[in-house]
């Protein structure tokens, strides 16, 4: 069972001091249990089918589209697109404007994949505003997960990582593939961007592909959803979320008293399941969930595991 997709009650834009223009929605019942949703990516925007997890009875829901992404504004694909003012800080600092806006003294905190991490940061930042976190497919951008995804992983797939490192071409090929790939996508010649970004989201797409029935992403059909992604994914990763190598996981023992669910997949290679292992270990009011049909999304277990976690995180005693 999911939940309809209905109507935003309220929509707009909420202007940064910095510049930014946030998208913002308001779904479900004015008094509810007030919860946010943190889209992935970075970069993927918030895309309205992923209201049927969430009862539009029981909570008062905020959709927003993070910098440089969705109806958000500036877009990070646009040719002298600065990211100087996209971090996760600046993300959190948009979070606390939003709930404020909204009213609420806290609320619970969803999110899938670079939206776990964004969820992680904002709880260890504003505890007092935390009320519950389900993340799936969690990921803390650590130094070694960067690594991973962008390297280590190839031995999985190596003849798409052939491809994906050979597109680098001589003058960067000291530096990390992230970085390297970083560049590219801010190339002067337009020609290199766009090949960039397609190679990028080639890469993307073969290594959440572990698990049975996985398709292409329709989304990388789209070139300025391609370069709009990559840029905004490379940015976040180079700089491993705009925290210390490891600084988010070590920092798991300071979410003591804030439940949550860590929903993880056996098949994820891009999230692997040893971060929410270590997630649920050192937050000792976690409770993790492994669900065998599942990579890094695609499943047909996930939105029941999502809607019970959050019954039981909202559950009046």
């Amino acid at each position: 069972m999911t939940f309809p997709i209905v109507e935003a009650r309220e929509s707009g834009m909420m202007p940064t001091p910095d510049g930014h223009e946030i998208h913002f929605e308001r779904f479900g019942r004015e008094g509810a249990i007030p919860l946010v949703y943190l889209h992935g990516g970075p970069g993927s925007g918030a895309s309205p089918r992923t209201q049927r997890y969430f009862d539009p009875e029981r909570f008062d829901i905020v959709f927003f589209d993070q910098r440089g992404c969705g109806r958000s504004r500036p877009l990070a694909e646009e040719p002298d697109a600065d990211l100087s003012t996209n971090t996760t800080p600046h993300l959190i600092a948009d979070m606390e404007a939003l709930r404020e806006r909204c009213g609420f003294e806290s609320w619970v905190i969803v999110g899938w994949s670079w939206g776990c991490t964004l969820a992680l940061a904002y709880a260890q930042a504003h505890p007092e505003r935390t009320r519950a976190i389900v993340a799936g497919l969690p990921t803390t951008t650590s130094a070694g997960e960067v690594d991973w995804i962008t390297r280590a992983v190839g031995r999985i797939f190596p003849e798409q990582y052939e491809r994906f490192t050979s597109f680098i071409p001589d003058h960067l090929r000291e530096m990390s593939n992230v970085d390297a790939y970083g560049e590219l996508l801010f190339d002067p010649d337009p020609d290199v961007r766009a090949a960039a970004a397609r190679e990028w989201c080639l890469w993307e797409d073969a290594h959440v592909s572990l698990a049975p029935g996985s398709t292409p992403d329709p989304r990388y059909d789209d070139p300025s959803f391609r370069l709009r992604f990559a840029r905004l994914v490379t940015h976040y990763w180079r700089h491993h979320g705009f925290y210390g190598p490891s600084e988010l996981l070590e920092g798991a023992r300071g979410l003591a008293g804030i439940p949550g669910v860590l929903i993880a997949g056996r098949y994820d290679v891009s999230g692997p399941l040893y971060v929410a292992w270590r997630l649920h270990r050192d937050w000792p009011e976690s409770e993790l969930v492994v669900l065998d049909d599942m990579g890094h999304g695609n499943s047909n277990s996930f939105p029941r595991a999502v809607i019970d976690a959050l019954e039981v995180l909202t559950r009046t005693p």
